[in-house]
Formats: structure tokens, C-alpha cells, sequence
């Protein structure tokens, strides 16, 4: 493996001696309630009732957060934001179980008018994958382990 993707040495430290933990993935929307009605067919447990919310956020495994906040929810405290043009800027990838549900899952996004980046396909790292975008063309990744090839005797 290359340097690069080597875990190194603790972290650095800041002046006053302690690291940032990383707690929370945010994402800006156009349509609060299109945004979270994808996601919740990702499985992600959202009430109904939060779709009108200017502001969102939803617990997942392992202590991260995923928020959500609308262009004018940003704006009320950065008047000059604006979005990135030129791509996606953010990727986020979901486990399936196994490859079946990489296809399954990927069918169903398509077709709920979801747009559907790149079919399943069988990676040359080993997993099933395919590629949707969200309502705010953010890219989400599915993907699944392959099953191990017999041994060739």
C-alpha cells in the first residue's frame, strides 16, 4: 500500500493538547422532504414528520451523524454561501449484504425517479457496486462483498 493510505502515528495534537473527533456529516438541500424520502429508502429511520424541518439530523452506527439543512437554514448565518459548482463534492456509500440487495436496492432508487449513476457491477476489488446520485445529485455508493471463488484444484 502506498504512503498515502498508511494510518500513521497518533494524531496531531492543538495547542491546548487535544484532537477534534469527527462527529458529524452535513448536507445542504434544496427540497428538505425529497432529500430525507431518499434517504429513508436507504433505511435510514427519519420521521415523516421532519420533512418540513429546516434542520435534520438522524444517529448512525458507530456514533456519526447525518444532518440536514436547507439552502435558507445556511444562509440565515452565511448570507453569501452558495454551492459548490463543477461535481459532486461529497460521496457517501451504503453496505448491503450481499449482492442481490446492491441490485435489489439500486432497481428500486431507479425506479422511484431516482437518478442511477452506474449499474451493479462486479468491481475488480472484490464487491458488487453501483452508483445513484441523491435529489441534490450528491453521489451514494452501494456496494457488497463478493462471494470467494472456489479454489481452482
Amino acid at each position: 500500500m502506498s504512503d498515502p493510505f498508511k494510518t500513521g502515528g497518533p494524531p496531531d495534537r492543538n495547542v491546548a493538547g487535544m484532537a477534534p473527533s469527527f462527529n458529524l456529516i452535513g448536507l445542504v438541500v434544496a427540497d428538505m422532504g425529497k432529500s430525507l424520502a431518499f434517504y429513508r429508502r436507504l433505511g435510514l429511520d427519519i420521521p415523516q414528520s421532519a420533512d418540513s424541518e429546516p434542520h435534520v439530523e438522524t444517529d448512525l452506527p458507530g456514533g456519526l451523524r447525518l444532518a440536514w439543512d436547507t439552502v435558507d437554514t445556511i444562509r440565515s448565518f452565511d448570507p453569501e454561501w452558495a454551492p459548490s459548482h463543477g461535481g459532486a463534492r461529497i460521496g457517501l456509500a451504503f453496505a448491503c449484504d450481499d449482492p442481490q440487495e446492491v441490485d435489489r436496492v439500486y432497481a428500486d432508487l431507479v425506479q422511484a425517479g431516482y437518478e442511477g449513476h452506474k449499474q451493479p457491477w462486479d468491481a475488480f476489488w472484490g464487491q458488487r457496486y453501483a452508483l445513484v446520485r441523491d435529489p441534490d445529485g450528491n453521489a451514494v455508493d452501494l456496494f457488497a462483498p463478493l462471494p470467494q471463488a472456489p479454489p481452482a484444484s
